[in-house]
């Protein structure tokens, strides 16, 4: 039997090791991230695409290059050569999906007479989840629903991304709690805005403590990476 008492215990259980989890979200949703550079955010969510670790492999260059490209724009994201930028990251996929979402917010900038920041927070907010494949960026080749929805998050909208960890730690949360397991994307989503409504935290900080509560080797993510968190 479904039993809601056990779900919000459940998830203050995760959430008290992350104490510090509502502040780097509100960084986020305000889009500040990366010191508040657009173009960095959009690299960010190209590189986690690959699935690989994101605070080892992701983050890491991400900053190299912030050091390497000083004042890096979206302008300047959209007119790199990729060939060159693959020195730094190899995989030519996640620089063509870098590549395209930044010209798409280059144009939106030149439309709306606006900044990058503004561009992106002005596209999160007309995007729908629902539609997403037909979005100007989600239907670009390489961008799936996790790369969207942490474009979105990115640009202020609250929400979940359905990736494979956060499906495993809700689900698991859920069923421990009498629930049901939701497997479908969609239909997990708006679980999970459920669940930010029962237990009173926000869809993007339970997105986020699903990753920090992870264990490698004998170390938790949160207490293994607390210090780069700081700079992202």
């Amino acid at each position: 039997m479904a039993d809601s008492t056990r779900l919000i215990e459940s998830v203050h259980s995760h959430m008290r090791r992350v104490p510090w989890l509502r502040k780097y979200c509100n960084r986020c949703l305000k889009t500040e991230r990366y010191g508040g550079n657009v173009a960095l955010m959009v690299i960010d969510a190209s590189f986690m695409s690959l699935g690989l670790n994101y605070f080892t492999a992701v983050v890491p260059a991400v900053l190299k290059i912030k050091d390497l490209i000083p004042g890096v724009d979206l302008e300047k994201l959209r007119d790199i050569e990729v060939e060159e930028m693959r020195k730094m990251w190899k995989n030519r996929r996640s620089w063509n999906v870098a590549k395209s979402v930044a010209d798409f917010l280059c144009q939106l900038k030149e439309d709306e007479g606006c900044d990058d920041r503004r561009a992106l927070r002005l596209w999160a907010s007309r995007s729908r989840v629902e539609e997403w494949k037909e979005d100007p960026i989600g239907s670009i080749k390489g961008v799936g629903i996790n790369t969207y929805q942490y474009l979105r998050m990115m640009g202020g909208i609250d929400t979940v991304m359905p990736d494979r960890i956060v499906k495993r730690v809700i689900n698991d949360i859920l069923t421990r709690s009498g629930y049901e397991a939701v497997e479908d994307d969609m239909a997990f989503i708006r679980k999970v805005h459920e669940i930010a409504e029962i237990t009173g935290y926000r869809a993007i900080e339970l997105c986020w403590m699903t990753w920090l509560v992870q264990y490698e080797g004998k170390n938790l993510r949160a207490e293994k990476y607390r210090s780069v968190m700081d700079l992202i």
